[in-house]
């Protein structure tokens, strides 16, 4: 049998096969083993009831990559606040991390005291998709994980451009109070510029939810600008902006 053949052979096993989908946003977190500069950990299980944000950088000792583990270690008291830790990843080695973050103490007199992921043959990011076309090193991912390993938010960033860790904050602060009040926060929360801080409650879906809707907004419970279209503060806070 020629190479031909055999390469025929696998099409024909291969007709029913479907290409294995990217992961999206619902979709659970992918159990793996993976070597940090804190030891092995098991991904998602050793962060069982926490969030956690994953973030991939192209390389250590890079201008950008340094800027934003600077400014990931400076807020992270946000993300512990709510419940939530920080995982860094790169094609680097642990002992070039190790050192990495060394050099940034010393430099800047700041520790990282975040776990970052050594992923040298690449693998973690295959599996999680962060290697750009043609290009061995890993964009700017950031993978956004509830306490039960689900998967709630995925941003890719460009090589060349940095991320923003006060939107990557702000987004993991509107997960949460989404889920855990069952409403949706308008653009630029908490600052938007029609409701303020306060949340949209669910869009009411029947003739029953409008009149409750109706009877909750005269009661003072929320506000509206019509029945599919009404607001609250997040539990504790008080309207800010009247329709």
């Amino acid at each position: 049998m020629g190479a031909m053949d055999v390469q025929l052979d696998e099409q024909k096993l291969c007709i029913n096969c479907e290409p294995k989908a990217p992961l999206v946003i619902g979709d659970p977190f992918p159990n793996m083993r993976v070597e940090t500069t804190h030891g092995h950990k098991n991904l998602p299980e050793d962060y069982a009831g926490k969030w956690f944000v994953l973030f991939s950088h192209p390389g250590d000792f890079t201008p950008v990559c340094t800027s934003e583990f600077l400014s990931f270690q400076k807020h992270l008291p946000e993300f512990h606040s709510m419940n939530t830790e920080l995982i860094g990843l790169s094609v680097d080695q642990v002992y070039a991390h190790l050192k990495w973050t060394e050099w940034i103490q010393q430099k800047f007199g700041v520790a990282i005291t975040f776990p970052i992921i050594a992923d040298p043959l690449g693998d973690i990011a295959k599996k999680l998709n962060m290697l750009p076309h043609g290009k061995p090193a890993t964009v700017r991912a950031v993978f956004i994980v509830d306490e039960k390993g689900i998967i709630r938010t995925i941003l890719y960033y460009p090589m060349d451009v940095g991320r923003n860790i006060p939107e990557i904050v702000r987004t993991v602060s509107a997960l949460r109070i989404a889920t855990a009040e069952d409403v949706s926060t308008p653009a630029n929360w908490p600052q938007n510029e029609w409701i303020g801080a306060n949340v949209f409650v669910p869009p009411a879906d029947s003739v029953e939810k409008i009149k409750k809707r109706m009877e909750q907004m005269k009661k003072g419970e929320i506000q509206c600008y019509d029945w599919w279209m009404c607001y609250k503060p997040v539990s504790g806070r008080k309207p800010k902006v009247d329709p």
